[in-house]
């Protein structure tokens, strides 16, 4: 059973599902997250301009990128639990478009960006991130991910990436327990 046919359960501070073959809860985003979806919200508006947001989860990453300078914000959600959290979000904010579906399945009928931002779950497309990049980037786009790795390597095998080190202290979860996260910075 995927991802994308779990029911969510939405806690103010978590997203999860329950997973009997994992023995429990299994998180998907949990708010420990905000001083990383912060920084990753900022390196990929430094431009302005257009952001592509793949996955929108509890919406942390989408409030930091409203909260910067820019001119449209597309955000693609594939979870049918999330998207209808995603739409009501956007409501009221005209610069925002959600595009439901796999951003893989939409990725022909995109623009291109100034900053990218991809942080999805159970998304089965991801080993394509890569090589879908220069069809969605511009001069100068700035593009982070979710990095799991727990050091300055990428699962993406992207080249001449930086990465800054953030200093965490996250809960006990199922996805990411180190104390350093190393957010990736690759401008195009």
């Amino acid at each position: 059973m995927g991802y994308l046919s779990k029911t969510l359960v939405f806690d103010p501070d978590k997203i999860y599902y329950t997973d009997s073959a994992y023995g429990g809860n299994f998180e998907v985003m949990m708010d420990w997250e905000k001083p990383l979806m912060s920084a990753s919200a900022a390196y990929v508006c430094a431009n302005g301009g257009d952001i592509l947001e793949i996955g929108f989860g509890m919406g942390i990453s989408a409030g930091y990128i409203q909260s910067h300078s820019i001119s449209t914000h597309t955000i693609i959600e594939n979870h049918p639990d999330i998207i209808s959290k995603a739409q009501a979000w956007s409501a009221d904010k005209s610069n925002v478009t959600i595009i439901t579906g796999s951003w893989y399945d939409v990725k022909n009928l995109l623009s291109t960006y100034d900053g990218i931002f991809y942080d999805t779950f159970g998304d089965e497309s991801m080993k394509y991130f890569s090589s879908s990049l220069s069809s969605l980037t511009r001069s100068n786009t700035k593009v982070t991910w979710w990095n799991n790795n727990i050091n300055e390597s990428n699962y993406y095998n992207i080249p001449n990436v930086t990465y800054e080190s953030i200093n965490i202290n996250p809960p006990t979860n199922s996805y990411f327990n180190n104390t350093i996260y190393y957010l990736p910075k690759k401008e195009f």
